[in-house]
């Protein structure tokens, strides 16, 4: 499949490295192969030049003319609602549960794993009580099972006196 981001004036990308890492940008003007100028206004990020490999391109873009002043760029990112549509991203939900869980103290973490336990139990039980009833419907699996199984009784097996000679 070929590229569907590329490095274009407008683009937004998360900062993945340095001491802005997590913030969002948007780029300006491509100054060469390695580097980008780049400017934040919404995340508080700004106007400076980053290396390339130091981004994550999103599938946003910002429509700007090329190397607009951060004055453009902000009214572009407000008038896209960029901040709202990252929060509601799954990149960003996914980020945010990734800083959730560093977070966690042990307790948390075994609370979490307790209430995994419960919840796979339960799921358990409802899967097979839910294989077992469309076993007997015939719609899975092994076919006619008795609504009730009927156990059958055992009884000794009667032995073989040897014959008298």
């Amino acid at each position: 499949m070929p590229f569907a981001r590329y490095v274009e004036p407008g683009r937004v990308a998360l900062v993945a490295d340095g001491p802005l890492k997590g913030k969002l940008v948007s780029v300006v003007d491509v100054i060469d192969q390695t580097r980008a100028l780049v400017d934040g206004p919404g995340s508080g990020v700004p106007r400076q030049q980053i290396r390339l490999n130091q981004l994550h391109l999103t599938k946003f873009r910002l429509k700007y003319a090329f190397t607009a002043p951060t004055r453009l760029v902000r009214k572009a990112w407000t008038d896209a609602k960029l901040n709202e549509k990252w929060t509601e991203s799954q990149w960003a939900q996914k980020l945010a549960n990734k800083e959730k869980r560093a977070q966690m103290t042990d307790y948390d973490r075994f609370k979490l794993t307790a209430a995994r336990v419960k919840r796979n139990r339960a799921r358990t039980a409802v899967f097979k009580s839910l294989k077992v009833k469309a076993a007997r419907a015939g719609t899975f699996g092994k076919k006619n099972i008795p609504k009730a199984a009927a156990k059958k009784v055992r009884t000794k097996k009667a032995t073989k006196k040897p014959a008298k000679k």
